[in-house]
């Protein structure tokens, strides 16, 4: 089957970054999501994001009205139903997205194939609760989107190589440089990452010293853009536990324990820049 619809399902900030990168490769986009006011939020997010394009001179005006034009968003999730790829972009928990993927393998069309934008959660598990496990695969896009290159493409056990070789091409016709990465908690990019960040607010939570001064010395001493809280604010604290959680239970490893400030902080509803307070305010 050619890819020539592609269905998005969230438009949360990984969500809206997906539905604009494909649009703006060319592809008819159709964005799902049961909160109306989400979706009017992530559709002027993606105008902001392309008329910053155009004031930098990477895009033009013709472009971006091209861009808009192929995305449409509904609250109804039937509205998807002919998309040849489904990028489901919902919460960071495995029962909310098992419960997404039994309804997509309903409307879907069978050839169609069903990715997951996952950045912990088993492929191999979600795919198990479909009737086309062989059609599921992994598509771990990096936030935000539109910026970053990577995406980790993600087999589970039952993923048929053409399917896998299908979402590669895709991957690379909307700019972004495909990984080709084995089904295991946190796959490549969390495993390593998370664990630091964790690592991270623990040596706030021990009184080290300052947030600031935390993520000054990772800035300066290992040139990382963005300091571990600075970033943990910006993924989510909400997502940084689910995804520490995941990788604590799935290897049984103590290495892995979420730093109790971390928990704290989400249960304070302090999720970083989605709630204007996290390790800073916004």
């Amino acid at each position: 089957m050619n890819i020539q619809q592609i269905g998005v399902v969230g438009a949360g900030q990984m969500g809206s970054g997906i539905a604009q990168v494909c649009a703006l490769a060319g592809y008819q986009v159709v964005m799902f999501d049961l909160n109306g006011e989400a979706l009017e939020k992530a559709l002027s997010g993606i105008a902001a994001s392309l008329q910053r394009l155009i004031k930098k001179e990477k895009l033009t005006t013709e472009q971006m009205q091209s861009c808009l034009a192929n995305i449409s968003a509904s609250t109804e999730l039937n509205s998807i139903a002919e998309a040849n790829l489904v990028i489901e972009a919902a919460s960071e928990q495995e029962n909310v997205k098992q419960s997404i993927f039994r309804q997509l393998d309903e409307i879907c069309d069978p050839a169609a194939i069903l990715a997951t934008n996952t950045s912990s959660i088993s492929i191999t598990r979600l795919a198990a609760v479909t009737k086309r496990p062989s059609q599921v695969v992994g598509m771990h896009f990096m936030n935000p989107v539109p910026v970053m290159a990577l995406v980790e493409v993600i087999r589970g056990l039952q993923t048929k190589d053409e399917v896998f070789d299908r979402v590669t091409l895709v991957s690379k016709v909307i700019g972004k440089t495909p990984v080709d990465v084995k089904d295991s908690p946190g796959f490549v990019a969390n495993r390593i990452l998370l664990p630091m960040i964790n690592e991270g607010i623990f040596c706030l939570h021990e009184g080290l010293a300052k947030a600031e001064d935390i993520d000054e010395v990772m800035k300066l001493g290992m040139s990382h853009p963005m300091g571990p809280l600075a970033l943990a604010d910006l993924i989510g604290l909400d997502t940084c536990l689910s995804i520490m959680q995941v990788l604590y239970s799935s290897f049984n490893d103590p290495k892995y324990r979420p730093c109790p400030l971390l928990v704290q902080m989400v249960d304070a509803g302090y999720l970083g820049r989605k709630t204007g307070r996290g390790f800073y305010t916004y």
